[in-house]
C-alpha cells in the first residue's frame, strides 16, 4: 500500500510534464536508421539517476522496439504507452550501468537523453542483443551532433561523470 501511495504521490508531483508525443503520421515510411528490440527500465530526471519519472507512464518497466530514423526516435512498449521523441529533443546517446534501481554490468544500459517541454530526461533501454548499444550511441549522437564516445559514461554518483 505504502509503496503504491509513494507512486501516486510521485506521479502527482510530475504532472506539470506535457503529455508523450505520438508517433507522426508516415513514420513507417521514413528511412530506418536503427531498430532495437529489447526492454524499456525507466525514465529518469536527468543526471538524477534515482529520480525517476512515474508521469504518463514513463515509470512502467516494458518490453520494447525502438526505431531510430531523422525525424526521431519511436518507442513502441506493448502493454505501456509508446511515446515518440522528435529528432530535435534529442540530446545525446551514452552507455551506463545503472538507472532507477536497475544495476548492469559497465555498459549494460543504452541511455538516451531528452528534452521534453522544460525537462530533461534520460530513458534507459537495454538491447536483446547489448553489442547494438554502440550503434545506437553513435547514431543518435551523430544524429544531435553531440561528440562520439567509446567509453562508459556514468551519472551514477548523482549527475558527476566518472
Amino acid at each position: 500500500w505504502l509503496m503504491r501511495q509513494g507512486w501516486k504521490w510521485r506521479a502527482s508531483l510530475q504532472s506539470d510534464l506535457p503529455e508523450l508525443p505520438a508517433t507522426p503520421e508516415g513514420f513507417a515510411d521514413d528511412e530506418t536508421l536503427l531498430t532495437l528490440q529489447g526492454r524499456y527500465h525507466a525514465s529518469t530526471t536527468a543526471g538524477h539517476w534515482l529520480d525517476r519519472i512515474v508521469a504518463h507512464g514513463l515509470g512502467t518497466r516494458s518490453r520494447t522496439e525502438l526505431t531510430l530514423t531523422a525525424r526521431g526516435l519511436d518507442v513502441v512498449r506493448p502493454g505501456a504507452a509508446d511515446f515518440f521523441i522528435p529528432a530535435d529533443a534529442l540530446r545525446e546517446a551514452r552507455l551506463d550501468k545503472a538507472l532507477a534501481g536497475k544495476v548492469l554490468p559497465e555498459g549494460g544500459l543504452l541511455i538516451i537523453t531528452w528534452a521534453h517541454g522544460e525537462t530533461l530526461i534520460d530513458s534507459g533501454f537495454r538491447s536483446d542483443h547489448a553489442a547494438e548499444h554502440q550503434a545506437w550511441v553513435d547514431a543518435v549522437n551523430r544524429l544531435t551532433g553531440a561528440p562520439a564516445t567509446t567509453e562508459l559514461t556514468s551519472t551514477t554518483t548523482e549527475g558527476t561523470a566518472r
